[in-house]
Parts: structure tokens; sequence; C-alpha cells
């Protein structure tokens, strides 16, 4: 059986450059929401501060939310632990503790991400420079999955990998439709309006989902896309999605190790949940209560994870 850190080193790599590329949708997706707006208004970068769970350190440090401060904190500043260049540290820093469980691709690639970041993100991003910044995080995010998928053994060690990854991914997504439905929404009449469509839209294009979800859907609003990004098991960013594939990795770590963990139990119970519930029942028990939830268990199953495998022993 590997090694606790080893285990720990493997998932929490892989979560922080999931967390890299989320964090770039975020302001991307926080650009072209300011532009349903006639005039300046921050409620879509408090939003983006919310998403990212960091609002409330970032108002110790800043007495108002401007569009500038929240691209800086979120990408640049080393005091939140959450931003790109934290967070790709912190991978870096993981897999050099892991290393010799990687192979030479992986490790250059989440090594030459590092680097490359580094540089583009000594200075504050100007808005010319921002649309490449963001593109090249995603790109270096891809790069490092490209490495892992082309080049590791199906093992617990990649297992472990796709586990951060996916654990990540679908806290994120959840907190994106939770954010939006009750800090980004001006207000209960701007339901169903242009603006509040267009923002749906832009929470699509913040979880790389527009163009599969186009093709998809005749039409769009607010119960398709949520639907969408919660219960579609087509799409590798639902929360669902996300769900099969931690039970599925889960139950490989089980065959592998020949024992049953109570991990694997708590993400199941969730995946059930999601695989017999449908949008409707969602939105009419709240679908804030709902990603809450959702919420909760996400964060009970990576602390089971940890314990399970005993990350820090």
């Amino acid at each position: 059986m590997m090694l606790g850190k080893t285990a720990g080193g493997l998932f929490w790599m892989c979560r922080y450059l999931e967390r890299s590329a989320n964090n770039a949708r975020l302001i991307e997706a926080g650009s072209r929401m300011t532009m349903t707006r006639s005039a300046p208004d921050d409620a879509e970068w408090e939003s983006v501060l919310s998403t990212a769970n960091v609002k409330e350190m970032f108002l110790q440090t800043h007495e108002h939310v401007k569009r500038s401060d929240v691209i800086d904190y979120i990408l640049r500043d080393r005091s939140n632990p959450s931003s790109v260049m934290s967070v790709v540290e912190a991978a870096r820093n993981n897999a050099r503790v892991v290393r010799v469980a990687l192979t030479r691709e992986v490790w250059e690639a989440v090594n030459d991400t590092w680097m490359k970041l580094k540089d583009a993100l000594s200075q504050r991003v100007s808005d010319a420079d921002l649309p490449n910044v963001l593109e090249l995080i995603r790109q270096q995010s891809a790069q490092v999955r490209g490495a892992l998928h082309g080049t590791m053994l199906r093992n617990d060690i990649f297992n472990f990998c796709r586990i951060g990854t996916f654990t990540e991914r679908a806290d994120n997504v959840a907190r994106i439709l939770d954010v939006k439905y009750f800090v980004l929404l001006p207000s209960v009449s701007m339901v169903g309006s242009t603006i509040d469509n267009f923002q749906w839209e832009a929470i699509l294009r913040s979880a790389a989902a527009e163009r599969s979800f186009a093709w998809l859907n005749k039409e769009s609003g607010p119960r398709a896309i949520a639907e969408f990004l919660i219960l579609d098991q087509r799409l590798p960013r639902s929360i669902a999605f996300c769900y099969s594939n931690l039970s599925r990795n889960l139950g490989y770590l089980e065959q592998e190790y020949g024992e049953a963990r109570p991990s694997r139990e708590l993400c199941e119970a969730t995946l059930s949940r999601l695989i017999s519930t449908d949008v409707e029942t969602i939105f009419d028990g709240g679908l804030h209560e709902f990603i809450q939830s959702i919420l909760q268990s996400n964060n009970a199953l990576g602390l089971q994870i940890e314990k399970d495998y005993r990350f820090y022993a």
C-alpha cells in the first residue's frame, strides 16, 4: 500500500492544478458578466470572490471590491492561499515530494507550469494582457493533464491524482451555481430576463461547457443549464460526472488494496442521489439548499479520503 504522504501529495497536486484553471475561468466569467451592466457594478466581482471562497480574506485587506484588485488577488496575491500563483507553487511542491511516483513527462509539465506562470504573474496583469494570461493558465493545466493521461500507469498513483481532480472540480461547479443564484442575480425580478439568461450562459463558459450545451439543447434557461451542470454525465465538468469518476477511482483503490473504505460509501451515497433526482425536484426543493448539501457532502468526502488513506501519517 502506498505511503499516506505520497497519496496525499498526488491528491493535492491535482486539486491545486484544477483550482488554478478554475480560477482563470472565474475571472473570465466575471469579465464577461460586466458586459451586461450599463454602469460599473461590483456584484460580479463579489460573486467571483465568493465562488473562490476568499471573500472574507479579501475584505480583511481591501476596503472596497474593485475589479483590478479582485483579479490581482485571485491571480497573484501570495497572502491568498487559493490564488493561482499560490496553488501552482503548492502543486509543484507536492510534485517534488512525490517525484519518484511521477513520470518524467508529468514532473516536467508541472515544473514548466510553475516557471511560466511565475514569469507571467511577476507583476500586475494589464487589461490588454489578461486574456493571454488566462489562456496560458488553462493551457498549462491541460498540459499537465495530457502528460498524466498519456504517460502514467493506471494504478493507485493515477487514481489518487484523478480523485483529487474530481473532488476539486465538483466543489468548483457547485460553488459557481450557488453563488450565481444568491449573490450575482440583482433581484428576483431579474429571473428569466435577458440579463439573467446572459449570466447563466456566462456560467456555462466558466465551466467550459457552452459549446457542449449548445450542441445538446435548442433552448437555454436556468433549469436546462443547471440540469446540464449538475446531472448530465456526458459533460466532464458536471457534478454527476465527477462523482461517477470518483466512485470508479475509489473502487479501483479498493480492488488494488483489497479493502473497502468509508470514503467509497460516502461517494456512492452522493452519486445515488444525483442519479435518482431530476432538475424539477432540485428546483422545487431549492437550488441553494441542494447545492449546499452537495458542497457539504463533497467536503466530508475529501476529509474521509484523507483519513482512509492516512495522508498525514
